[in-house]
């Protein structure tokens, strides 16, 4: 393993700046909105920003408070951030980004949870973090062969914690990381501890009405989430099915990735439709620049092509049985009622949050801190 620190070289970010100028932005019909996918005049407003005023040296810096590595797993550089607690009990936790996320929506729970004395805690609740850039995102690098499947990124992960010489550890993710960590508990029970998980999946069960027993949130919950896959899944179809014609545009247009990327950050989140109430064009930019200066947003997506193809997502392959913690966020985009995920996981804590979206860790870190110290107080 060799230390790693993020220094992206000035011309790039030079040639970001000139291509962001020269963008050749579309049409929109008047009145229109967001209804149709981005919306213009945000977009210009952002790439403006972009151009003009946002500072990813300071990004760099926030990253680079916390200690980073690379190593080589499976073929495939892996990078990740290792930032060790103080209290020599802490439990070691790997948590998983999802798409179209990275390492940098966990900047605001690694202080916290590597030191909770400083922020309201006991140490008791300390953790010692990891957090990889999933292979084919960010400065983990592109793959560079198919098969990259998000069950063997879990293996790839699992590996990690072993050369970390973690005998006991957790999981814990969203979107892709939540299947991420879905697999280390079904894959390695004997060292990972239980996993929590903040968009549980679950499939009904067979036969009969599915919706029968079900309270009538829990109903609510399975029209949104019928309305989601009828209206919003167009992203997964594209990217599960043609990624590589997509990443011409997204690796050629820091426009075009921004609107790609800023669309589901505004879809996915708890924001009344005001992106920047939740949040602020520092970190929406901070994500994307991170895909752009690793031209990751090609391998990154292909997760979704190897990942349908090999139906290895998990929950589908026999239920977890080390403990499982859901932490459910009202603005999630996939809800199940408890009883189905009970059918896949061995669900020993349910949380039912009142506000929050998909992307947990920059949304309502403080929510996500206390479930993940409350469920894993009792597995220490």
């Amino acid at each position: 393993m060799e230390r790693f620190r993020i220094d992206v070289a000035e011309e790039v970010l030079e040639d970001l700046r000139q291509r962001l100028a020269r963008t050749r932005f579309p049409d929109q019909i008047e009145g229109a909105g967001w209804g149709y996918g981005t919306e213009l005049s945000y977009l210009k407003e952002l790439c403006e920003y972009w151009a003009e005023q946002f500072d990813w040296r300071a990004q760099e810096a926030l990253l680079n408070r916390f200690d980073q590595f690379e190593t080589t797993i499976d073929g495939q550089t892996l990078h990740f951030i290792h930032a060790r607690s103080q209290h020599p009990d802490a439990l070691p936790i790997v948590i998983t980004h999802g798409w179209p996320g990275s390492v940098f929506e966990f900047t605001k729970i690694i202080g916290p949870l590597t030191d909770p004395v400083a922020h309201g805690g006991a140490a008791e609740d300390a953790f010692h973090v990891i957090c990889p850039s999933m292979p084919g995102y960010g400065f983990s690098g592109p793959t560079r062969e198919p098969g990259w499947d998000v069950q063997r990124v879990a293996e790839v992960e699992i590996e990690l914690m072993k050369r970390l010489g973690c005998d006991r550890y957790g999981a814990q993710g969203g979107d892709w990381g939540a299947v991420v960590a879905t697999q280390i508990g079904r894959l390695d029970p004997d060292h990972c501890c239980g996993i929590h998980l903040n968009m549980p999946l679950a499939l009904p069960p067979p036969g009969g009405d599915p919706r029968e027993g079900l309270t009538e949130r829990e109903k609510a919950n399975l029209d949104e989430q019928e309305f989601f896959q009828a209206q919003e899944t167009g992203y997964q179809r594209i990217q599960g099915t043609k990624p590589q014609t997509l990443g011409y545009g997204l690796n050629d247009s820091p426009a075009g990735l921004a609107a790609w990327i800023v669309e589901k950050f505004r879809t996915w989140s708890d924001c009344d439709g005001d992106l920047e109430k939740v949040f602020s064009k520092d970190e929406l930019l901070a994500n994307i620049t991170l895909y752009w200066v690793t031209e990751t947003i090609n391998s990154s997506v292909r997760l979704y092509y190897e990942s349908m193809r090999s139906g290895r997502a998990g929950f589908t392959q026999g239920r977890v049985e080390v403990p499982t913690g859901c932490a459910n966020f009202p603005k999630e985009l996939y809800k199940p009622p408890r009883k189905w995920v009970e059918r896949h996981y061995n669900v020993t804590r349910w949380t039912e949050m009142e506000i929050g979206g998909h992307f947990a860790a920059m949304e309502q870190p403080d929510l996500l801190i206390d479930d993940l110290r409350a469920f894993f107080r009792v597995l220490r």
